[in-house]
C-alpha cells in the first residue's frame, strides 16, 4: 500500500524505452544493429518463426520422447480418437454382417461378440461336415 509520502512502489525500472530493450545487444537507436526502420536488432532478441523454437527444443530429445510429445498434442489426440471411432465402427459392422449369416433361434436374439465367433466356428465346422458326407 502507498501512504501519503510515497508516490510509487520501489520496483526495478521496466523496459519501456526502445533503447533499453535493445541495450543488451549493444544496439539501440544510436548504436549498431539497426535495420532500415531504425529499430535495433540482434540474433538473441530476434523473434523466431513459430515452428523454429519447437524444432530446436525437440532436437536434443530421443526419438521416443519426440513421439511422446507429438502424441500429447490436442490435434493428435482428436485425430487418433477419430481413427479409433472409425475402426471400432467397422469392427462392429463386420460382427453385424457375420451375425446375419448365422442361424439362431430366435433369429433376432442379441449375441455378444464372443458368442458370434463361437457360433461361427461351430457353424463352419457343421458346414464342413455336411460337405464331407
Amino acid at each position: 500500500m502507498l501512504n501519503s509520502d510515497q508516490t510509487e512502489i520501489d520496483l526495478p525500472p521496466a523496459h519501456s524505452e526502445p533503447e533499453s530493450v535493445f541495450s543488451d545487444c549493444g544496439g539501440g537507436r544510436a548504436g549498431g544493429g539497426e535495420d532500415a526502420s531504425g529499430v535495433g536488432l540482434c540474433a538473441q532478441s530476434r523473434v523466431a518463426e513459430p515452428g523454429e523454437a519447437v524444432k530446436k527444443d525437440l532436437q536434443h530429445l530421443s526419438r521416443e520422447e519426440r513421439r511422446r510429445r507429438r502424441r500429447a498434442t490436442a490435434k493428435y489426440r482428436t485425430a487418433h480418437a477419430t481413427r479409433e471411432r472409425i475402426r471400432v465402427e467397422a469392427f462392429n459392422m463386420a460382427f453385424a454382417e457375420l451375425r446375419k449369416l448365422l442361424p439362431t433361434l430366435p433369429p433376432d436374439k442379441k449375441l455378444s461378440k464372443i458368442e458370434i465367433l463361437r457360433l461361427a466356428i461351430c457353424y463352419i465346422s457343421y458346414l464342413n461336415h455336411v460337405l464331407d458326407v
